[in-house]
């Protein structure tokens, strides 16, 4: 299927024929910003039945309140004894805990099934940064500029100044293996076990499962150590591009905030010692904040008439993207849910009225992140939206066979009517709350109410399902025993 309105070109690139125009210049670029201002999808472009296709799937991408309540328990409670339990190792003595991920930017889908802990805890005055020049400003080896006594000092390399990753996250997964040994799930019918190590995570993974024999995972923690540092390394000190979005002194809050690192060894092969050794820079609080107030306008989503449909679109993309990758495991196994975020950020960035973010149009503004995401693929190159020397689509991390394989996917998604963006099965909740919660929840009542909340059609639907399945049993169960009667008739004659 072929869009014809002009709002589905690339924020990049415009497509004329079998031509591609160049990359606009940042002063071409507000001027065609400038230009579209004011204009209404035009959604004739979409058929009726894909428009509704689209706009039934993102209502079924909604978490059930009873599940992320149950969710916020069994983790709020984890997260507060393990930080207490932290209170008494020297490096981790002032940690505090960073929420971060898609659970906490509410566009988590499907389940509350995975959450991202960062524990970060305060470098030293006296440390310096020396960039990696392998990738251009994410990778980094962490250097003090003169010896230290303090607790970093077990951490340090040979040479007594370099920091190592490999030391910190080992001692972040003795810590917390020590610590599942004492701690107890407040409901004794579940447990909590630490994952193998993966080579380039830099997360101690967690799984929680029933006590019974064989449970499949029902939740999965990742909990990160992240050296907090006040100043940002040169590569990327001016910040992401937000100053058309979000506005120039919202770009000053975002630079004016520390930065992280967190234990990443790097990708590739014959690395020496500062790679295996690498620290990689984490902007996953700044992602929070931004996708959190994402407006051009501080007033968007503060009441029903400013609504947008931003979070939206960037479900339904992750939920395109989780179908691609379970129908194509092996050609697809290198793309993930973040080459869609920053689809989506560096969409933003350059379609920043939120006047083009209508919940009408919400059919025209997810096809047009699908055809730009389409685009930076058949580009093979994505910019990482803080580090753009950095590219995701580079062929050390995404090979070319894997890149055009996306590209034809995506193409095939929008021509025959994204038939993977399909609804998830009906599954039954984690855990139905027995006791009202321990713990307060991750998230504010208001907004687990609005994320959460079903409709009574919905309600409806599931009760007419389960009575259906309860009269179909019961006329199973008279039927077989009329039969039976009838043969033992039979037999008597």
């Amino acid at each position: 299927m072929e869009l014809k309105d002009k709002q589905q070109q690339s924020p990049r690139e415009a497509r004329v024929g079998d031509r591609v125009k160049p990359v606009a210049r940042p002063k071409e670029k507000i001027q065609q910003q400038q230009s579209e201002e004011g204009e209404v999808a035009e959604e004739s472009a979409i058929p009726t039945d894909l428009e509704t296709w689209i706009k039934n799937n993102a209502k079924d991408l909604k978490i059930r309140l009873k599940d992320r309540r149950w969710a916020a328990e069994v983790v709020n409670d984890f997260r507060e004894n393990l930080l207490k339990f932290l209170n008494n190792e020297p490096l981790f003595k002032s940690a505090e805990c960073l929420n971060a991920g898609s659970y906490f930017e509410k566009v988590k889908i499907h389940m509350p099934d995975e959450f991202d802990m960062m524990l970060t805890f305060p470098g030293s005055p006296n440390l310096r940064l020396n960039p990696m020049k392998l990738d251009g400003g994410l990778f980094y080896r962490l250097d003090l500029t003169r010896p230290n006594r303090q607790p970093i000092k077990a951490f340090l390399l040979e040479n007594s100044l370099t920091l190592s990753s490999s030391k910190v996250l080992n001692e972040m997964h003795r810590l917390v293996r020590k610590f599942l040994k004492t701690y107890k799930v407040p409901d004794e019918c579940y447990r909590w076990e630490v994952n193998r190590k993966r080579v380039y995570s830099p997360a101690v993974t967690l799984s929680l499962f029933k006590t019974d024999k064989n449970s499949e995972e029902l939740i999965s923690v990742d909990v990160v150590p992240a050296l907090e540092v006040q100043s940002w390394p040169a590569a990327v000190r001016n910040g992401p591009d937000v100053s058309n979005w979000l506005g120039k002194k919202a770009l000053q809050d975002i630079r004016n905030l520390p930065c992280y690192f967190v234990p990443k060894r790097q990708k590739g092969r014959n690395l020496g010692e500062d790679a295996k050794e690498s620290w990689r820079i984490s902007f996953s609080h700044i992602e929070k904040k931004i996708i959190t107030s994402h407006g051009n306008k501080k007033t968007c989503c503060e009441s029903h008439a400013t609504k947008c449909c931003r979070k939206r679109c960037l479900m339904l993309l992750k939920s395109l993207i989780e179908g691609l990758k379970q129908r194509f495991p092996e050609e697809l196994n290198g793309l993930c849910s973040y080459h869609g975020k920053t689809t989506f950020l560096h969409t933003l960035s350059t379609r920043y009225d939120d006047a083009k973010w209508n919940p009408q149009h919400l059919s025209v503004c997810f096809l047009y992140l699908v055809r730009a995401l389409e685009d930076y693929a058949s580009r093979g190159n994505l910019p990482h939206f803080f580090a753009p020397e950095c590219n995701l689509f580079s062929p050390s991390s995404f090979s070319r066979k894997a890149l055009a394989f996306l590209v034809n996917a995506l193409k095939e998604q929008r021509r025959e009517g994204l038939p993977l963006l399909k609804p998830p099965a009906l599954v039954p909740p984690l855990m139905p709350p027995l006791m009202p919660p321990l713990m307060p929840p991750l998230m504010p009542r208001e907004d687990l109410d609005e994320t959460c909340n079903e409709t009574f059609e919905e309600r409806s639907f599931v009760l007419v399902h389960f009575v259906d399945a309860a009269l179909m049993n019961k006329l199973g169960v008279a039927f077989t025993v009329l039969v039976g009667y009838a043969f033992y008739i039979l037999l008597s004659c």
